[in-house]
């Protein structure tokens, strides 16, 4: 099987590229904007903008993906809701240029998106909770699902929630890290208490995607942990695992962002676990990698 990967360069692409790399019946090829900046093991390099629609046309005619999984996206929300010509860009027109083409050649998508395309009211969610976005990011995920539903293309929509992990280069922070660091450097912390999720470790949202790829599982998938915490439900947790200053995190819930965000969603993943084998580790177990893989690079 040949899988091509979008956005490579971000967490969930980097674990993606690392991922199939050790399958031994996968061809694997890693793409984005700007040139692959990890190593990808014996997995191909591909420059790739997938909001022009002729390069994405000319990449798959020549490297020929059985599966395609869609992990690019402008997914910082309060620059969405400032930028919304550049999120509508990357999150919506790339879209519709992958579902054209993997329609044309008989490809299968395998697409990321979110819990932000929920307003927050209840939760956790399953697959046939309604949709209802409270911000622009979260408007520009939807209108990406309608445009994949709405077409004759074989695809798997995969929705998560609050991914955190480990890149070779400590490039790309997320809540985990950035608890992590600020409270090694005794930097006194504010974190939300009024939200709730259910953070998903990077690995495991790869292998769901794995997984949608080898099934080619048709429709949508809800693909995340299974514990249902606040930021700082899993700050204070952070800092209790690394053995770090709890009393530096103070609980919030008067911030003010650009993007509104929904207060409560997290995810039901009964229908990822029965039709796909998806099995998550614990937020605990999920610390344990994280911290067994900063060890490494540590030396």
């Amino acid at each position: 099987m040949r899988i091509l990967v979008t956005g490579a360069n971000g967490l969930l692409g980097r674990k993606l590229v690392s991922l199939l790399d050790r399958q031994p019946e996968i061809y694997s090829m890693a793409s984005a904007r700007k040139a692959i900046s990890f190593y990808t093991g014996t997995s191909e390099s591909i420059l790739l903008d997938v909001t022009d629609a002729s390069m994405v046309n000319d990449v798959v005619l020549k490297t020929r993906p059985d599966v395609i999984i869609n992990a690019a996206a402008m997914t910082q929300v309060d620059q969405c809701e400032q930028d919304k010509e550049e999120c509508w860009k990357q999150n919506v027109g790339s879209v519709t240029n992958l579902v054209e083409v993997c329609f044309r050649n008989n490809i299968h998508l395998v697409h990321l998106s979110t819990d932000f395309i929920f307003n927050g009211k209840e939760g956790p969610l399953d697959e046939s909770a309604i949709p209802e976005p409270v911000n622009y990011y979260g408007e520009s995920k939807l209108e990406g699902e309608k445009i994949i539903l709405n077409s004759r293309c074989s695809a798997t929509i995969i929705r998560t929630v609050l991914v955190y992990g480990v890149t070779s280069d400590m490039s790309r922070s997320n809540i985990v890290l950035w608890v992590k660091k600020n409270l090694e450097d005794k930097k006194p912390i504010r974190v939300v208490n009024d939200q709730y999720r259910t953070p998903t470790l990077a690995e495991d949202l790869a292998m769901g995607c794995l997984l949608a790829s080898q099934k080619q599982a048709t429709g949508i998938y809800h693909v995340s942990g299974y514990e249902m915490m606040t930021p700082y439900d899993i700050a204070i947790t952070t800092a209790d695992f690394f053995g770090l200053d709890k009393g530096l995190i103070s609980p919030a819930t008067d911030f003010i962002q650009p993007a509104k965000r929904p207060l409560k969603t997290g995810f039901i993943i009964d229908k990822a676990k029965r039709e796909l084998g998806y099995k998550p580790h614990s937020f605990s177990e999920g610390l344990k990698i994280v911290a067994e893989q900063l060890r490494e690079l540590q030396g």
